[in-house]
């Protein structure tokens, strides 16, 4: 089998675009779409389904998955098998749409040579256990304890404040501004379904709303990011937060908009976490990256919760 276009299969299956998988792999999109019409055709089944807003993986094509991701970690071990000391280095970014993973990418294009491993872990608690296991190089996480509460050998710095900004349809109170402050955002419902209680992002979150006195709200089941664009785009009283680093994609017609918050401007403190103890030369090199990169919003308008400072 192709593990090129196993690969290429991933990649779709993760952006949910033929054209964000295609930026990923640095080809085109032509490319990606022969890729997997070989693959398809090797296998004799549909693994994706062409809609509006880009590719949704069939049922083969979920059955598929798992199996795909497993032949890619054998490719990976069989090349490190024979390549010792020179393994990709693993990097746990939340999510491949936001800030950590656009943090990442800079730090490869400055280092082309560095193998990457990127992973999603869940939440910091799953990311710092995979660090002490050595399951894990590194993760990108905000983190809300003391240095000194991490666990023994666990090492963190904070690397990137990230702007938030709200995100509006075209028929909402606020769609004209060009920047909000806070405090103007008291009153207004923002809708963000993907909060889980107990992890860091809910805790920034909760924290952001207790100091503005903003109404967050978290009901509802999390289905994706498309799902909640069509219903902010639709909404002329619903909106939500974003960073800025996040990338998204809609179609035209949504009309959306990302205003900026400022007076104070609400930062999200990303942090990169590793274990001292760990040789690999590449870690090396990415915190010196992070650490001379620019730093992202900071000052005196800028406000995280007390335990990011």
């Amino acid at each position: 089998m192709d593990l090129k276009a196993v690969r290429t299969f991933v990649a779709v299956a993760d952006t949910g675009q033929f054209q964000e998988a295609a930026a990923e792999l640095s080809i085109t999109q032509q490319a990606v779409s022969k890729r997997i019409a070989a693959l398809e055709k090797e296998l004799g089944v549909r693994l994706f389904t062409r809609t509006a807003r880009g590719a949704r993986l069939t049922i083969d094509g979920q059955a598929f998955l798992p199996h795909a991701r497993e032949l890619l970690r054998a490719e990976e071990r069989a090349a490190a098998s024979v390549r010792p000391g020179r393994r990709a280095l693993r990097v746990d970014v939340i999510g491949r749409r936001l800030a950590p993973a656009d943090l990442l990418r800079g730090f490869h294009r400055a280092n082309p040579e560095v193998e990457l491993d990127v992973v999603t872990l869940f939440d910091a608690e799953a990311a710092i256990a995979a660090v002490r296991t050595g399951t894990i190089d590194a993760s990108f996480r905000a983190v809300t304890v003391p240095a000194r509460r991490l666990p023994g050998g666990i090492e963190a710095t904070r690397v990137h404040d990230e702007p938030i900004q709200l995100l509006t349809g075209p028929s909402h109170e606020l769609a004209a501004a060009r920047e909000v402050t806070p405090a103007e955002l008291a009153g207004h419902r923002i809708w963000m379904p993907g909060i889980v209680p107990g992890t860091e992002w809910a805790a920034y979150y909760d924290d952001l709303a207790a100091a503005f006195e903003i109404t967050i709200d978290a009901i509802g089941p999390y289905f994706g990011p498309e799902p909640l664009l069509d219903t902010i785009a639709d909404s002329s009283t619903l909106a939500t937060f974003v960073g800025e680093r996040t990338r998204l994609v809609w179609p035209a017609d949504y009309g959306l908009r990302r205003i900026a918050v400022r007076h104070p401007t609400p930062v999200y403190p990303h942090s990169l976490i590793w274990h001292r103890d760990n040789p690999h030369p590449a870690l090396t090199a990415l915190r010196d990256h992070l650490v001379a990169a620019p730093p992202g919003h900071r000052g005196t308008d800028a406000w995280t919760p007390k335990w990011a400072w």
